[in-house]
């Protein structure tokens, strides 16, 4: 193996750690975007009502007729 190929194969890959190393970057760069957009969604959802004690309202209980 000839001096030039090494030294094509190292920069090529040192290139190559670069780019995956940009491209891991980007991806959790997207993902803390995603994650604080799926928390401000979160937080704009309404409280849920408060459901009423189970014998308190209309309806606790079925009168059966025949």
């Amino acid at each position: 193996m000839n001096v030039a190929a090494i030294a094509a194969a190292a920069a090529a890959n040192s290139a190559a750690t670069v780019q995956a190393q940009a491209s891991l970057l980007v991806l959790r760069k997207a993902m803390d975007v995603q994650q604080s957009n799926a928390a401000q969604l979160l937080q704009a959802l309404p409280q849920p009502a408060v459901a009423p004690a189970p014998g308190a309202t209309v309806g606790g209980s079925i009168d059966i007729f025949v």
